[in-house]
């Protein structure tokens, strides 16, 4: 048997786009390009209306430590910098509104090495900032900033393939279809950590995936493809070296310090386009699917394409949709309303109906049947934290590690008193978040 990790839960999977190739969204008349893309705060805009701006090219910038750059997705002209409205922050964030001129002229500043085998360490971590790439599997964090606090310390580097949210299959399809780009990332962040091993973590549903990487591995012989138990939350980064390691990783302690280095499949993609052939950040795969979705598809969409043309591309609504959610279902930011855009962190826009809730009417109540408890993946009490947070003793969360809880969801899931223990949970986090 696959291994897993502690706690957890068995899901209908709902990967319905599993078949479907990558299609290339033709580029929109206009994107809204969110200055807010990574983790930390939104950068301040470097362009303004009336400004022609080339593909790739850097539009913002900002005075923190740590930041990443946010570049145009298409050529053109700038027409307005405003704030727009952000499924995944809680205000409106700033944003770059470029109209496309269709030329598609490619900016200048980053240009493919003269040849990638001599790249260092260092100059890899320059193209990683320089291409504005982040964690592409939720988390959002500078890319660069992740080799730079690993080398030294890290000596495997785990590679998070698992993709365990329902629906989503964007990067099951990357493995499938460009797995030369997906290995040649791995082999780039190896060089530039100076890790000894690589173990692709992959969930037991994508065993076509696993095949075929392992195909491709040539002469990679410190590179391994593990499959893990289909089960989530597979892909958070505990479960997945518990699962590999039987190692729980000690409350604080950062994973470079303990030995390991998790990356996304996707980053890695993108890392490779970075470093081989001078590529920015200014697109993504995104899996559209959900039962009110026309044809459900995996697109490559520019970021900053508005939702409303991913609709029209993918064969319009079929109804009216209860739920439009941009991520996976578990962890995702729901829409409140269609004025959304793509952004890097845009894995799945999900389109649903009331059908896909199984809820009945009754008023939320928790019956302490310790369902939440028995499956929370990190070994938490939900329960007492969404009490205590109900009661805005936030301070007493604390006491009860709230800091660990990474929100996946299980604990709304598996309760039976429709309990929306996961909100009380973020609502806690933000007034600390807040006090700090």
């Amino acid at each position: 048997m696959n291994p897993s990790f502690k706690g957890g839960i068995h899901i209908n999977e709902h990967k319905d786009t599993a078949g479907c190739a990558i299609e290339r969204m033709p580029a929109p008349s206009v994107v809204k390009i969110s200055l807010a893309q990574h983790s930390g705060a939104p950068l301040r805009a470097t362009v303004k209306a009336g400004d022609h701006v080339n593909i790739g090219q850097p539009i913002a910038e900002s005075d923190a430590s740590i930041w990443c750059p946010v570049h145009a997705s298409v050529s053109g002209t700038v027409k307005a910098v405003e704030r727009i409205a952000d499924a995944g922050r809680a205000a409106p964030v700033e944003a770059v509104v470029i109209e496309n001129d269709f030329l598609d002229t490619l900016d200048p500043s980053l240009t493919p090495p003269p040849s990638v085998d001599e790249l260092t360490g260092e100059q890899i971590v320059e193209r990683v900032r320089a291409a504005g790439i982040v964690g592409m599997g939720g988390a959002v964090f500078p890319s660069y900033a992740k080799i730079k606090n690993s080398t030294g310390k890290a000596k495997t580097l785990l590679v998070n393939a698992a993709e365990c949210e329902p629906y989503i299959t964007a990067d099951h399809r990357l493995m499938l279809e460009r797995p030369e780009e997906f290995l040649g990332g791995i082999d780039l962040l190896m060089r530039a950590m100076g890790v000894d091993n690589t173990i692709i973590a992959i969930e037991d549903n994508k065993k076509d995936a696993a095949a075929l990487l392992r195909e491709h591995m040539g002469e990679r012989k410190n590179v391994e493809v593990r499959l893990l138990k289909t089960k989530y939350p597979q892909g958070e980064k505990s479960q997945i070296i518990y699962a590999l390691t039987r190692r729980e990783p000690t409350h604080g302690v950062r994973l470079a310090d303990i030995g390991f280095v998790i990356f996304n499949a996707g980053t890695c993609a993108a890392i490779y386009r970075a470093c081989t052939r001078g590529e920015a950040l200014t697109e993504r795969i995104v899996t559209v699917s959900g039962d009110c979705i026309g044809t459900p598809k995996n697109v490559l969409a520019r970021i900053g394409t508005p939702i409303k043309e991913v609709i029209e591309f993918c064969g319009g609504l079929r109804e009216t949709p209860k739920k439009v959610i941009n991520g996976g279902p578990m962890m995702g930011a729901a829409q409140w309303n269609m004025e959304g855009v793509i952004t890097k962190a845009t894995s799945a826009l999900l389109f649903l109906s009331d059908r896909e809730e199984h809820r009945n009417a009754l008023p939320p109540t928790c019956i302490r049947c310790g369902r939440c408890v028995a499956h929370c993946p990190m070994h938490l009490m939900p329960n007492y934290l969404a009490k205590l947070a109900q009661a805005k003793k936030y301070a007493e969360c604390e006491d009860y590690h709230i800091g660990d809880c990474m929100e996946c969801g299980t604990c709304s899931y598996v309760c039976p008193g429709h309990m929306e223990i996961i909100q009380y949970i973020r609502v806690a986090k933000g007034a600390l978040r807040a006090r700090r």
